[in-house]
Order: structure tokens, then C-alpha cells, then sequence
């Protein structure tokens, strides 16, 4: 299947084709629609089969169209390492800001000023792992009452990390 044969507005396929991207993989294949859709979901699949691409895509495309408040966070993605959200954030930032989406990723170990100056300037796109972002949340640097698309990757090695109880309470702040 080729991307300009999915749901996806002009200028995210615009985007794509920038990046030399036209053809999906199996396991966007079949979940880009459903997210479309904006179904919940659970995707297992190998390393490298563009599960990533596969959630990022239909976030992007909801904020393309101008869904959400473009001064709030609108999104947030959790990884369980500082690693995964980096990679994450490679993925997403290039076509996000094609499109004028904003960014930030955070995550333990960097500069938390920095980090307060990216997020004061209200991305909508948010990509953390939950022991940072739970910091920035307790901070009130970090809002996520607006957050209504969430995404815990690799969700089972948050679990095994001992991260329960901030997704919990992250999850909550993004009820609110």
C-alpha cells in the first residue's frame, strides 16, 4: 500500500515524499487507518518495521489539520529511555516542523533548563520518558490537561523499569 492511498492531508504527503518515503510497511499497513480513525491500540511488531511512523504519522496528520490548540501540548509520547526518545524524536521532529508542528523531547540526564525554555515555547508534540516528564508535570512546566493522543511505547519495559506509578500519574494529568 502507498501512503497517498491513506486518510493523510496534501501537505503530510507532501512531507513524506520529501523524505523519500511512499510505501508503507505491513504494521503501518494495517494501523495508520484504524488510528485515523482515532481507534485505541495495541501494536507488537520486530525492530525496524516502522512502528514508530506507524502512531506518529496519524498525530501529525490530526495536528496538520489544526485539531487541537496549537499553544498547548496536544500530544504526548512516553518511552522508557532517554534513548528511545531521542529516536522517536528524529522520526518526528523533520516532518513536524515541515508542517509547523512543535516539538520538544525531554528526558533525565539533560539540561533542565533547556528543557523549560523548549517547553515554554508550547509545543504541541510532546516526547518524554515518564520519569522526566512526570518532573516537569510537578514543576508546572509541563501541562498536560490538553493532551488528548497518547502514546506509551514500548510499554511492557516501562512496566519492567518499575515506571508504573509515574504513567499512572501521567495518564491522570493528561485526564484532567
Amino acid at each position: 500500500m502507498y501512503f497517498d492511498e491513506l486518510d493523510l492531508e496534501d501537505e503530510v504527503l507532501d512531507g513524506l515524499e520529501a523524505m523519500n518515503f511512499f510505501e508503507t510497511t505491513p504494521v503501518q499497513e494495517a494501523t495508520i487507518p484504524l488510528l485515523l480513525e482515532r481507534r485505541d491500540m495495541i501494536a507488537c511488531a520486530q525492530t525496524g518495521t516502522g512502528k514508530t511512523a506507524a502512531y506518529l504519522l496519524p498525530i501529525i496528520n490530526r495536528l496538520s489539520r489544526g485539531e487541537g490548540d496549537p499553544k498547548k501540548v496536544n500530544a504526548v509520547i512516553m518511552a522508557p529511555t532517554r534513548e528511545l526518545a531521542i529516536q522517536i524524536e528524529r522520526v518526528a521532529e523533520p516532518l513536524a516542523q515541515s508542517l509547523g508542528i512543535g516539538t520538544v523531547v525531554i528526558y533525565g540526564g539533560a539540561d533542565i533548563e533547556r528543557q523549560k525554555e523548549k517547553l515554554r515555547r508550547s509545543p504541541q508534540l510532546v516526547i518524554g520518558t515518564p520519569g522526566r516528564l512526570l518532573d516537569h508535570v510537578r514543576r508546572g512546566t509541563l501541562a498536560l490537561g490538553s493532551g488528548n493522543k497518547v502514546v506509551l511505547d514500548e510499554a511492557d519495559e516501562m512496566l519492567k523499569m518499575g515506571f508504573i506509578e509515574a504513567v499512572e500519574t501521567l495518564l491522570g494529568a493528561v485526564a484532567q
